[in-house]
């Protein structure tokens, strides 16, 4: 029945200079997640059409929800502009959107002059033909529950009646790079994805200390980087995997059980503003909540911060946790999350943890052990691999430890 989707840019027609690079990004994020072989694409100065050539709306609107910088996008019909093919693809159209609705609304945008009658003469005329044609369904100029949109051109008439609320943002790639790191809970993935959506190119690192931690907590990291590859640039992200053992051992050994967490989260700060920049990165990207936890007290996360120099930003700092678990629901990643393998943040947290930590304190501790030829040492063994939604890494069956399982799989 339909004929194309329609796509709307929304903010990134405001960008003024650089309108043109952000448009461009926007269609190339959406050719590289649209999987359909029988799409064609047209573009417009302010829109995106996909000429569906047969395929099912349905399916490539689903594609269309993992690309950020979208406004919005409708399904449209395509139909000749005298009013009785208009009047009749316009029932055709509604008969399966009406159940349910109450009033509709019909607005005509004539981008065709020449066409005889006036946008406000075609919703008039075809207003009175669909509602008759619906019992129950009245005119609601205000706040109608269907919006059918006409739009006049000069080679046809083409008709939607839903606008499906895109992603928003801006296109990955487009606001720059960062490195996300990423525990194997709920908020860190969120964090990452929020990033992507935005419009930032985002890696992923993680701190595995096998055997210490279960085989089983890194494999939940793979399947979460899985979904938000879908995100990604080319459907796919980097995640790099960071051998944290010894310098968890050595926190555990030489710092008071209170700054435990303190310093550990520190050193993964530190880890991480080293991978980003051997990456060509200056941003890092966290997971964390304002008050969620102990250890994420507005004085936790100064001392935390204190110990990089790059920007650090917090997707999530001002949302609830309901908030956050319904992000992870709907990007697919909480059931994951809530697999009951803990990572080296949860393993052994202390009976009382500083929940106002100093940073001179942490300072101190820091330097009970040499952390810095531990942190050099892990980056040369740190592991990475790139991740798409069909990724079959399999940790669990390959090896006791991250280490082992991606040597049995090379």
């Amino acid at each position: 029945m339909y004929d194309r989707i329609l796509i709307r840019y929304g903010d990134l027609m405001l960008k003024g200079r650089n309108k043109k690079q952000f448009i461009q990004a926007a269609v190339a994020r959406v050719k590289e997640k649209v999987k359909s072989e029988k799409v064609t694409f047209e573009t417009a100065h302010d829109r995106l059409y996909i000429r569906l050539n047969g395929e099912n709306a349905e399916t490539v609107m689903a594609d269309l929800d993992k690309v950020s910088g979208l406004s919005s996008y409708s399904p449209v019909v395509k139909t000749g502009k005298d009013l009785d093919d208009i009047e009749k693809s316009s029932l055709e159209l509604l008969e399966k959107l009406v159940k349910g609705q109450k009033s509709i609304k019909v607005e005509t945008k004539r981008a065709d002059k020449t066409y005889p009658l006036t946008s406000q003469e075609i919703s008039k005329k075809i207003a009175g033909k669909i509602l008759p044609a619906f019992d129950g369904l009245s005119a609601d100029m205000h706040h109608p529950d269907l919006l059918l949109t006409i739009e006049l051109r000069s080679d046809a008439a083409y008709l939607f009646a839903e606008k499906i609320q895109g992603l928003g943002g801006f296109p990955v790639g487009t606001m720059g790079k960062g490195m996300a790191l990423l525990s194997g809970g709920i908020d860190s993935g969120v964090a990452a994805y929020l990033a992507m959506r935005k419009g930032i190119e985002t890696e992923l690192i993680h701190f595995e200390s096998t055997p210490l931690t279960p085989i089983e907590s890194a494999q939940k990291v793979v399947d979460i980087a899985k979904k938000l590859a879908v995100y990604g640039m080319q459907n796919r992200v980097v995640l790099h995997f960071f051998p944290m053992r010894r310098i968890h051992e050595a926190i555990l050994k030489h710092v008071p059980e209170p700054y435990h967490i303190t310093i550990l989260r520190r050193m993964m700060m530190r880890i991480s503003q080293r991978a980003a920049k051997r990456r060509k990165m200056f941003l890092l990207i966290n997971g964390e909540s304002v008050g969620q936890v102990a250890s994420q007290t507005l004085s936790s996360l100064f001392v935390s911060d204190r110990a990089v120099s790059v920007p650090v930003i917090r997707p999530l700092a001002t949302y609830d946790k309901n908030e956050i678990v319904d992000i992870a629901e709907k990007i697919g990643t909480y059931e994951i999350a809530i697999r009951p393998y803990e990572d080296c943040c949860q393993i052994y947290v202390p009976k009382s943890p500083a929940t106002k930590p100093r940073d001179f304190y942490a300072r101190r501790y820091e330097t009970l052990f040499d952390y810095n030829e531990m942190i050099e040492e892990g980056l040369e063994e740190m592991a990475t691999i790139i991740v798409s939604e069909k990724s079959e890494l399999d940790l669990v069956a390959s090896g006791f430890t991250v280490k082992e399982a991606l040597i049995d799989k090379e």
